[in-house]
């Protein structure tokens, strides 16, 4: 209870400015209001809506938003629609209708709304702030230059959209308040939330945002990047020269099929011992393309069998190919039908261990 009663002693002693600032503002409404004291009520409106971001140690929601109300009524006290401001003698209308207009607002929105509306509000009071500390004081102008310095004067505060600075919302940041109302509508309306526990709520938001966007990077990466490697891939294939294996030219895009192909061809033209070694030749390059084997230009049939002896499962059957060509290529025996199409089966079946 005694608690209690401190907390109260302390905030009426910081709002004590405050009806003090409103209730001379009162007694003063037929007399004019001085530049430095019209800068001092802006610097007070500045502080007391600032003093809004969150709830003080021990406030309750019920107890926020009656000291929102107060703060509110006393900005609007602070610095009025209209004004008379004093200058060297001179009165200029000072028009800040915007304020009660952005403070009706204020006071019938809530969340994420309320919160950007009050910052834009407090950057265009500092605006306007900033602007009247430049008006120079009558005490250091000479007689010449108040005619001048009133003439500016007069413009600058006549002016409704006068030290206006605010940033215009970007695109980018409609949408994102629009999301954030969205994702707001989507749950019960909560209690404002207490001091530290928006500290936590952050580094959550952030870490997720952090996790979220390492898992996009990775999910772009291994889309694109495999496809980028086997472009790479294809253009240094393009770049290579033709290949020699057993005294056979090779062109760059010629493949193992295609080197079949011819096989098969040679087969029906009757050529069946050029059609082994053109087979055994394919059979070579599709070994080269799986890396399992390395196509030199000196290598033999047997520098490629060697290279095979590693692969158990293959090793056999790329022995009997390989002595098949060997025979009927070096070794000049006849070549039969049965012989080609031995040879054949051999391919297929050692290329589909």
């Amino acid at each position: 209870m005694r608690r209690s009663a401190l907390e109260n002693l302390k905030r009426y002693f910081l709002k004590a400015p405050l009806y003090l600032a409103g209730l001379i503002l009162f007694l003063s409404t037929v007399h004019a209001t001085p530049v430095n004291e019209y800068h001092k009520h802006l610097s007070q409106a500045i502080i007391a809506l600032d003093s809004l971001v969150q709830l003080e140690e021990n406030e309750t929601a019920s107890a926020f938003e009656a000291r929102n109300a107060e703060t509110i009524l006393s900005v609007r006290q602070l610095v009025p629609a209209n004004e008379t401001i004093e200058w060297a003698g001179k009165e200029f209308t000072v028009d800040n209708s915007w304020l009660p207009a952005e403070l009706d607002k204020y006071t019938h929105v809530s969340g994420p709304d309320r919160s950007i509306l009050r910052q834009q509000i407090i950057e265009r009071l500092q605006a306007i702030a900033e602007r009247v500390k430049e008006i120079p004081q009558p005490a250091a102008t000479g007689t010449e230059d108040k005619a001048q310095h009133s003439t500016k004067l007069g413009e600058i505060l006549q002016r409704p959209e006068y030290a206006r600075k605010v940033k215009q919302e970007s695109a980018i940041g409609r949408l994102w308040r629009q999301f954030l109302k969205w994702l707001e509508s989507l749950f019960p309306k909560p209690k404002p939330i207490a001091p530290g526990t928006a500290g936590i709520f952050s580094k959550i938001a952030q870490v997720f945002v952090i996790v979220l966007a390492l898992a996009v990077l990775i999910f772009v990466v291994r889309l694109f990047l495999p496809r980028l490697l086997h472009n790479r891939r294809a253009k240094r294939k393009v770049k290579q020269g033709a290949r020699i294996v057993l005294g056979e030219r090779l062109e760059p895009e010629q493949s193992a099929t295609d080197l079949l192909s011819e096989a098969e061809a040679l087969a029906r033209a009757g050529d069946l011992r050029a059609a082994i070694r053109k087979a055994y030749i394919a059979l070579l390059l599709e070994l080269g393309e799986r890396k399992i084997i390395t196509l030199e230009q000196h290598k033999t049939n047997q520098d490629y069998l060697r290279a095979v002896r590693r692969v158990e499962r293959l090793y056999p059957n790329v022995k009997q190919l390989t002595d098949s060509f060997e025979l009927h290529w070096y070794g000049l025996a006849l070549v039969t039908e049965t012989d080609w199409q031995t040879f054949r089966s051999g391919y297929k079946q050692a290329l589909s261990t």
